[in-house]
C-alpha cells in the first residue's frame, strides 16, 4: 500500500517544480539571446534607457557607441556583481511603468521615458514594487555604466569607433601591445621608450 504524501511534503515538491521551470525558461531564454548576459528584451530596454541617457543628436548616441554591448559584457567580468541589481532593476522598472502608463517603457514616448528616469532619479515611486534594489541605485547604476561604455576605450566593450573621441576631437590612442624601455641620458627620468 502506497502512503499518501503529507501536504507540506506535496507543497515542497511543488514549488521545486515551479522554480524548476522557471529557471529553465529564463535559461532557454538567455541561450536563445545573442547577448551574454541579457535577454533579448533586457537588452532592448537597456538600449532604450542608454539613448535616453546620450541620445542621438547632431552626434551619434549610446545606441551607436554600442554602451548595450559594454554593460553586456562588463556584467558577465568585473560588474557580475550588479547582475542581480539589472535583473530585478529592469522588473521593477518595467512594473512600475506598467502602473504609471499602463504599458512597457519601450511603448512610451520619449517625453515619458524621460520622465520615468526623472521619476526613478528622485525615488517618487511606488516602494513596493522595487523590493530588492532601489531605484535611485538602479538609475545611478545604468547611468555610470552608460557613461562609462560611451566614453571609455572601445576594448572594454563599448565606444565603438572612437565616437567620444571623435565628438570630443580627441586623438585616439595608438595602443601598442606591450611597452619597452631602455636606460637612455637624454631623458630627464633616464628611461626611454624603443
Amino acid at each position: 500500500m502506497l502512503a499518501h504524501p503529507s501536504r507540506r511534503r506535496f507543497l515542497k515538491k511543488a514549488t521545486f517544480a515551479v522554480a524548476g521551470g522557471t529557471l529553465l525558461a529564463a535559461c532557454a531564454s538567455r541561450s536563445n539571446s545573442k547577448w551574454r548576459f541579457f535577454t533579448d528584451e533586457e537588452a532592448q530596454l537597456v538600449d532604450l534607457l542608454t539613448e535616453q541617457i546620450i541620445p542621438t543628436d547632431d552626434s551619434p548616441g549610446a545606441i551607436q557607441a554600442g554602451c548595450l554591448n559594454f554593460i553586456d559584457k562588463q556584467l558577465m567580468g568585473p560588474y557580475e556583481r550588479y547582475q542581480t541589481d539589472y535583473r530585478q532593476g529592469l522588473l521593477s522598472l518595467e512594473k512600475t511603468c506598467r502602473q504609471l502608463h499602463g504599458k512597457s517603457f519601450k511603448y512610451l514616448a520619449w517625453e515619458q521615458q524621460t520622465e520615468i528616469l526623472m521619476i526613478l532619479e528622485s525615488g517618487r515611486v511606488d516602494a513596493a514594487l522595487w523590493p530588492s534594489v532601489s531605484p535611485q541605485h538602479f538609475f545611478a547604476l545604468i547611468n555610470a555604466h552608460t557613461l562609462q561604455g560611451f566614453y571609455g576605450s572601445p576594448r572594454h566593450g563599448g565606444n565603438r569607433n572612437f565616437i567620444s573621441y571623435k565628438m570630443l576631437d580627441l586623438d585616439i590612442p595608438h595602443i601598442i601591445g606591450q611597452n619597452r624601455y631602455t636606460q637612455g641620458r637624454d631623458r630627464p627620468n633616464g628611461w626611454i621608450a624603443e
